[in-house]
């Protein structure tokens, strides 16, 4: 059973929207996409070398800050708790289903239940619709932007993935990475 919920205080949530936003994650994550995007030249229209890593380490940062942000005012909007808590059951399945399951749901009420989150739903594909529509080449729609847009709902599967099996309490080095805080919950057991 899950311990008694506690929503978190709008202090929690801004410091770990800041965080999420302007931390180290986004701008190693961005680092990294923009290091893909080099590697398959894509989109072919922007140069290789170092300005066209600066336009897509930009662009990527953008998508990240654009999600992020779309993510937490979706849900104080609809007041849904988006922030993850780590599963209190055991085993290798229960665990990874929890993490899965975590990703397109969200805490709701004052109760916490679980319930579909639209904004978790809705957040990967904002950052990348803006993108492909704002400053992508023209020959970039909305075709591109879904599929951007799912390599984001992965690669947030692949930080609740983390978040279950490798934190390990505050003064880890997934913690002092901030990989426990991203949507992290402000609760004894759960992901702080």
């Amino acid at each position: 059973g899950d311990l008694a919920y506690t929503r978190p205080i709008q202090e929690t949530k801004l410091r770990n929207y800041v965080f999420d936003v302007f931390g180290p994650y986004p701008i190693v994550g961005a680092a990294g996409v923009a290091g893909i995007g080099i590697a398959d030249h894509s989109p072919k229209e922007w140069q290789l070398g170092a300005n066209g890593y600066a336009k897509r380490f930009g662009s990527d940062f953008g998508i990240a800050a654009i999600s992020t942000t779309t993510r937490y005012a979706l849900a104080q909007a609809l007041k849904e708790d988006t922030l993850y808590y780590r599963c209190e059951c055991k085993g290798v399945f229960p665990r990874l289903g929890h993490a899965v399951v975590s990703t397109l749901t969200a805490r709701h009420g004052e109760d916490g239940h679980r319930a579909f989150s639209i904004s978790a739903f809705v957040a990967p594909y904002a950052g990348t619709m803006t993108a492909v529509y704002a400053w992508y080449p023209g020959n970039y729609g909305t075709r591109s932007a879904l599929r951007m847009g799912n390599y984001n709902l992965l690669g947030a599967l692949g930080e609740n993935i983390l978040l279950e099996f490798f934190y390990r309490g505050p003064h880890s080095l997934l913690s002092r990475m901030h990989l426990n805080n991203a949507h992290a919950a402000p609760v004894t057991e759960a992901v702080r």
